[in-house]
């Protein structure tokens, strides 16, 4: 063989390697990501999960891609989003809020769904149980949606001489008849009247403050919702407005001039949600992993927005609080 010949040879074959190399690399895994919300509101959340998936190895546009899907507080699109994601043959879908883990279960029996949600899954008729769901999915939920009667408690010792309170759900959600139910209950035991009060849209908050001063509630309890979560500031400076003190479940409400708020950790949900996914990327079955349920609850006052009501908060209360703005 001539020596020509033989470097002909030589670099052709290197010119073939990487195209090669290429053909034998694993196709990069994409999970489907189904959001009742928007983008911006769920920004941190969103950053907390790809921490936890990272903790797996997987980092997003290096070894794994995400397709996201965001419903703008509009439910009804959540069937033909996860239908869309079931098409591509996404390798795992994260389902983030209760409607869209319903849609989720809907579109699929075989994909693995990572729910995130508020209420109890098993109650909801979601999984079969905590410890072993079952079939394709698994998750994280911080059962905020059983804290709601706390919440009316913490109210009631702020104004512990009313007679009448009111709480806020959305009935297009589908913790609406649980989040009412164990609200009413709550009343019961606290001799409270209650006023179950609804809102699927920001019109209806005018319809809600307009009628609250009617009823003579003393308060307010907003319950678990994913439309109500991206809406912190708006409904905190409502209650400012309107001289109501309310109650909510996330931080960022009481951050925002809320009165107070009583729910867990939103970095701490998330960052779990990615870690169980990275384990399900790697092989893990959904139903061998049991639900993981939020441990850390806190109580946000602030007294800021208590001096502007003309509230005065009880010691009792004040110590039990995880933080405090002033």
């Amino acid at each position: 063989m001539q020596r020509r010949e033989f470097m002909t040879l030589i670099g052709g074959g290197a010119a073939a390697w990487p195209l090669a190399a290429l053909a034998q690399q694993p196709a990069m895994p994409v999970i489907g990501l189904l959001n009742s919300t928007s983008a911006d509101e769920y920004a941190s959340r969103i950053a907390a999960f790809r921490q936890g998936l990272s903790e797996t190895g997987y980092v997003e546009g290096r070894n794994v891609a995400i397709e996201y899907r965001w419903a703008e507080s509009q439910y009804d699109r959540l069937p033909e989003m996860a239908a869309d994601l079931v098409r591509r043959q996404v390798a795992v879908i994260v389902a983030i809020t209760t409607p869209a883990a319903f849609a989720a279960k809907a579109a699929t029996t075989t994909i693995p769904i990572v729910f995130e949600m508020g209420g109890d899954p098993v109650a909801l008729g979601l999984i079969a149980s905590l410890s072993r769901p079952g079939g394709n999915l698994t998750g994280v939920s911080l059962m905020n949606a059983d804290l709601v009667a706390k919440r009316l408690e913490f109210l009631h010792e702020l104004a512990p001489t009313a007679t009448v309170a009111a709480v806020l759900v959305n009935p297009t959600a589908p913790l609406a008849e649980t989040l009412s139910r164990q609200a009413q209950v709550a009343a019961g035991t606290l001799g409270l009247q209650l006023h179950v009060l609804h809102a699927s849209t920001e019109r209806d908050f005018d319809t809600v403050f307009a009628t609250l001063p009617k009823l003579k509630a003393s308060g307010l309890v907003i319950g678990t919702d994913p439309f109500f979560n991206t809406r912190s500031e708006q409904l905190a400076a409502l209650g400012i407005r309107h001289a109501v003190p309310m109650i909510y479940q996330y931080r960022a409400f009481a951050a925002a001039g809320g009165l107070m708020s009583y729910g867990g950790s939103f970095a701490e949900q998330f960052h779990q949600t990615g870690l169980y996914t990275g384990r399900i990327l790697k092989g893990e079955k959904p139903a061998d992993l049991p639900v993981q349920r939020s441990t850390k609850v806190e109580l946000i006052i602030n007294l800021k927005t208590a001096k502007a009501l003309g509230l005065t908060f009880p010691p009792s209360l004040l110590g039990r609080a995880n933080e405090v703005i002033e």
